[in-house]
């Protein structure tokens, strides 16, 4: 496998680890904090902030999903995965729907090779068609997740709530230190880098 796809993979794993590290976080929090407490930040609320997260995510997962199996745009995806915005009520509930979702997109990039990198992603929008490349909604799609869990990250520095270190290397060195996190998402090294 080349390095650039190894690296898709990489990046995938280290997005669900940043998010099971945060939402676990995030799950220490009282309901009224987590949901009603007004914080500042492109969203007024951690609830808000990590439903957009997901449900962004939702999207460009269906969206590339589709390519890879040559199905056509989602025809109605404002809907599908935007209405309601906030999905979830409460951190648990939108914990296991990010994990499930997480779960989807490794699942993509391990299954990804240079034909499906290749293929045009096509989205619909409210001004038509767009096409793009998996390989730059991918990117677009762990930069917006990494946007975004950085507000919750200092939202919760309001908070009693110690935020977690979401700037962790995947280092060989530090293996030890993220083992605890990879058993409970069920991840193995091995998994990471294909050894």
């Amino acid at each position: 496998m080349n390095q650039f796809l190894r690296y898709l993979i990489a990046q995938a794993y280290n997005n669900a680890w940043a998010n099971h590290r945060l939402l676990r976080a995030c799950a220490e929090l009282s309901q009224a904090q987590f949901e009603l407490a007004t914080r500042t930040s492109f969203f007024p609320s951690i609830k808000m902030t990590l439903n957009h997260n997901l449900t962004v995510d939702w999207f460009y997962i269906d969206a590339i999903e589709r390519a890879a199996r040559g199905d056509e745009p989602h025809p109605d995806y404002c809907e599908a995965f935007f209405e309601p915005e906030e999905p979830f009520a409460t951190c648990a509930a939108l914990w296991a729907a990010q994990r499930l979702c997480d779960q989807r997109l490794i699942a993509y990039c391990l299954q990804l090779d240079e034909a499906t990198l290749a293929r045009d992603v096509g989205i619909l929008r409210d001004d038509g068609l767009k096409l793009d490349t998996p390989a730059r909604l991918l990117a677009h799609l762990f930069q917006h997740q990494i946007h975004h869990r950085g507000q919750v990250h200092a939202m919760l520095a309001g908070t009693g709530v110690e935020p977690p270190q979401l700037d962790e290397f995947f280092s060989r060195g530090e293996s030890e230190d993220r083992a605890p996190d990879f058993a409970e998402l069920g991840f193995t090294e091995a998994d990471v880098w294909g050894t």
